[in-house]
């Protein structure tokens, strides 16, 4: 959606959409926004609660069915397992993503990893598709002013122009752009905990070529996890840059993260948006 500074400021119920990579800020803003009449619409937490939320809770019990003393209780129907997904805790999606590697160390086999890699590419295209029924919900069942979008790093990473076009139709899409420095500490803050990420398969696939021969590795479970997130990490990150700028270019206005940090209030954040605007 492009707008002029006046067409937002007029615009009753504002919806925008927040792009970018993981760790820019996204969820921070969006929680402080939940505090001033923006319903806060998160696209992990929507994949964990509606699209993922079986597959979730088979991993779970397949873990607790290895286990003698809860595999007989699970079986008797004696505990049942649930998901206690939240928009600040998600978890339980990172942890059904896994790791690749060996199985010793947590780590999953390439097939596993790919069917689980794939199920999340499905569902977050879904999710992002539902946001303009979110944005009609937040109005009519929970009355909410405004609509805030907290997508997920990977949506540069769908694909799908029918997805981006009904974001760009219904909502303000805002990138936030990392600045050289952020891009730094960023990196070295998922070097500092490896977390388990989505990949494009034919990114996995060049990128897990590399590293096994420069390991000098001859199969998938003989690699160390949180090792191979470590060194693929940095490379998806700037994988993923021209792809968030071919988007902002087409749909989206641009902000930094050194302009959202300094944001503390929604009326700071509306002339952020706007200063985007005229820009």
């Amino acid at each position: 959606m492009r707008l002029s500074v006046e067409q937002f400021r007029c615009w009753e119920h504002k919806s925008i959409t927040l792009l970018g990579m993981s760790g820019v800020g996204k969820t921070r803003l969006s929680a402080m926004l939940r505090n001033s009449s923006w319903f806060h619409y998160s696209g992990d937490y929507r994949i964990g609660t509606r699209y993922l939320d079986e597959p979730i809770l088979d991993n779970l019990k397949q873990q607790v069915m290895q286990i003698p003393f809860l595999r007989d209780l699970l079986s008797s129907d004696s505990i049942y397992i649930r998901n206690n997904l939240s928009v600040d805790n998600l978890k339980p999606v990172s942890s059904f993503l896994g790791k690749l590697g060996n199985p010793e160390l947590g780590g999953l086999a390439l097939p596993e990893f790919k069917r689980r890699q794939a199920l999340h590419h499905h569902a977050e295209i879904a999710a992002m598709r539902d946001v303009p029924d979110f944005i009609r919900k937040a109005q009519t069942i929970y009355g909410y002013n405004h609509f805030i979008n907290d997508a997920g790093g990977s949506v540069c990473e769908l694909d799908d122009d029918e997805t981006l076009q009904t974001l760009a139709k219904h909502t303000v899409i805002i990138y936030i752009q990392a600045t050289e420095q952020d891009e730094k500490a960023l990196i070295a803050r998922a070097e500092r905990a490896p977390k388990p990420l989505y990949y494009r398969e034919a990114f996995l696939d060049e990128q897990l070529a590399i590293y096994m021969e420069e390991q000098a590795l001859s199969y998938v479970a003989q690699i160390e996890p949180d090792d191979f997130v470590r060194w693929i990490f940095s490379r998806l990150f700037y994988s993923r840059i021209p792809r968030y700028q071919a988007i902002a270019e087409q749909y989206a206005y641009t902000i930094t993260t050194t302009d959202l940090a300094q944001v503390q209030t929604e009326q700071e954040f509306l002339a952020l948006i706007e200063q985007a605007l005229e820009r």
